[in-house]
């Protein structure tokens, strides 16, 4: 005999959904500055100013398939997708972290041969385009810092903001070296710290898609803890095959078979016990949907056998 409860502690509404205006908001930027430095890369001879347009283009790739994927999960779910679309902005973080680490990649070796086989360069506009980029990167991160806690996607769009405000800030003292001191290779060394910024940006990213891919357990949620919660429950006497995991970012669930007595189900205590385990996770952990089955000590799970002749 068993009984299963479904408990949701908050709506499906994504994490990355709630901050779609401000992710807009960002690729609008993204895109005004990559012209830019396009640009100016191209009319000062500059090629960290090009590197950095790359890495911009990273962004606009990021956020609009942060978008993208925000819209799929926002599709009602349906029989044969019981959770929608909700993994979409998982898939499209790591098509982002794959697109960055690439671009990054390409970065790193165009700088060093820049570095091998310096070029002249318009310091001068160089500098323009770059304090451009700073105020306008400036202006992206502070629209996403709120949400890059709370969504996956939106965090991969945060750190692409964040690097490519590091970078312009390489640019910026890039065109001041060369324009008070001549040493052309500063932009080709800005170029190559554009590059290693970029890597490490993408391999965290990827690390923590993969996590989710895996269905590791979410990150602050403690099995042990929740396990003690469970058992605490006045009626439960055990509990196993507890798992937790991520759909998307800020749509954790977990199952579990909770063990009671043969009595309690028997005398349709069943809905309290399942309302105790409802309350006792919501007012401890964040997890947006639970399900458990209740289960006598007796009940194996197991299915019957049967002999054939």
């Amino acid at each position: 005999m068993s009984g299963q409860a479904h408990g949701h502690t908050h709506g499906h509404t994504t994490a990355a959904q709630a901050h779609r205006g401000r992710l807009v908001a960002v690729l609008a930027l993204t895109v005004a500055v990559l012209l830019a430095e396009v640009v100016g890369g191209l009319l000062s001879g500059s090629f960290a100013l090009l590197a950095d347009a790359g890495h911009m283009l990273t962004d606009a790739l990021g956020v609009g398939l942060a978008l993208a994927a925000t819209a799929l999960a926002a599709r009602p779910a349906t029989a044969r997708r019981t959770f929608g679309w909700q993994r979409a902005e998982i898939l499209a973080a790591l098509v982002n972290g794959l697109v960055v680490a690439g671009v990054g990649l390409a970065v790193l070796v165009g700088g060093v041969r820049r570095l091998l086989d310096p070029a002249e360069v318009e310091a001068g506009l160089m500098l323009t385009v770059a304090l451009v980029g700073l105020v306008a990167n400036g202006i992206g991160l502070a629209l996403l810092h709120r949400g890059q806690a709370q969504s996956l996607n939106v965090r991969g769009a945060y750190l692409e903001v964040l690097g490519d405000l590091l970078g312009s800030v390489a640019v910026v003292a890039a065109a001041v070296v060369v324009m008070t001191t001549g040493y052309l290779r500063a932009d080709a060394i800005a170029s190559v710290i554009i590059g290693l910024m970029v890597l490490p940006r993408a391999a965290q990213l990827l690390r923590e898609v993969v996590a989710v891919l895996l269905e590791a357990t979410p990150r602050g949620v403690d099995l042990d803890a929740v396990r003690s919660h469970i058992c605490g429950v006045p009626g439960v006497l055990g509990v196993h095959d507890l798992h937790a995991w991520t759909i998307t970012s800020g749509v954790p669930v977990l199952s579990a078979h909770v063990e009671v007595p043969d009595a309690l189900l028997e005398h349709g205590e069943a809905g309290r016990v399942l309302g105790d385990l409802r309350r006792c996770l919501a007012g401890h952990f964040d997890v947006d949907h639970c399900t458990f089955q209740l289960e006598p000590p007796s009940f194996d799970g197991r299915p019957e056998v049967h002999a054939h002749a």
